[in-house]
C-alpha cells in the first residue's frame, strides 16, 4: 500500500484552518444578539432618536424630552403634609412611541398620595431630565447642557369611556405594558397634566421662554 504521507486530522492542522468557522459562529452570535436587542427595544417603545434638537429649537427640545422619556417626578400640593410640596416618581406617556403629543398622561391610584393630592388640589408640576436617556455623556445631570424640563399646570382626571381616555389608555399600556395587569381593586384612573407653564434649560444662559401653544404645536 502506497503511503503519500502521514495523515493529519483537522485538529492537528494550523489554527488558520479554523478561523473561517470561528468567525462565522461569532458573526451569527452577534447578529442574533443584535436582533434580540432591537426586538426588545421596539416592543418597549423606547428606540430613541439619537440626535436631540439644536439648543436654538427650545420647543422642539422640550417635546423631544417628553416624547423620549418614560418616567419623571410628579409634584403635588400635599394634603397629608399640610400643603408642603410632594414629589413622586411616576411613569407616563404622551402618546404612542414616535408619535408623542406633548401632554403627559398618568395611571394613578388614590391609594397613592399623588392622586389624592390632585383630587384635593389640582396644582402640579412634572419634571423630566435628559440624563436617563443616556445622551448627556459624562457630564453631571445638573449641567445646563443636560436638558431638564418642568411642566406646570393642573392635574385632571380623564374618563375611561371617552375618545381621549381610549387614546391615553393605549398610549400608557403601549409604553408600559405592565400597567394593564395592575390590580383592579386598586382602582387606577387616568390623569393628565393641563400645561400652563414651561421651564426648560438645555444650554447656558438660563431658562428658555416657551408658551404652552408653542410647545404643543412643535414637531418632535
Amino acid at each position: 500500500m502506497l503511503l503519500l504521507g502521514p495523515f493529519k486530522s483537522k485538529s492537528s492542522l494550523s489554527p488558520f484552518f479554523h478561523l473561517p468557522i470561528i468567525m462565522s459562529r461569532f458573526l451569527c452570535c452577534f447578529l442574533f444578539l443584535l436582533l434580540l436587542f432591537l426586538s426588545f427595544a421596539a416592543a418597549a417603545g423606547r428606540l430613541l432618536r439619537l440626535a436631540k434638537p439644536d439648543p436654538s429649537a427650545a420647543a422642539a427640545t422640550a417635546r423631544w424630552l417628553s416624547s423620549q422619556n418614560s418616567w419623571g417626578v410628579l409634584s403635588t400640593i400635599s394634603s397629608d403634609l399640610e400643603g408642603s410640596p410632594f414629589g413622586n416618581v411616576v411613569s407616563y406617556s404622551d402618546g404612542l412611541p414616535g408619535h408623542g403629543r406633548g401632554v403627559p398622561y398618568f395611571y394613578l391610584t388614590a391609594l397613592d398620595p399623588t392622586a389624592r393630592d390632585a383630587l384635593h388640589d389640582e396644582r402640579s408640576s412634572f419634571t423630566l431630565s435628559e440624563f436617563p436617556l443616556g445622551t448627556c455623556g459624562d457630564i453631571d445631570p445638573e449641567n445646563p447642557t443636560c436638558s431638564k424640563l418642568t411642566l406646570s399646570g393642573k392635574l385632571k382626571m380623564v374618563e375611561f369611556n371617552t375618545t381621549e381616555g381610549e387614546f391615553a389608555k393605549k398610549a400608557l399600556f403601549t409604553k408600559h405594558p405592565e400597567m394593564e395587569g395592575w390590580p383592579e381593586n386598586h382602582k387606577f384612573r387616568i390623569f393628565k397634566l393641563n400645561i400652563e407653564h414651561i421651564f426648560l434649560i438645555d444650554w447656558f444662559g438660563g431658562p428658555k421662554p416657551i408658551s404652552p401653544s408653542e410647545y404643543l404645536e412643535s414637531a418632535t
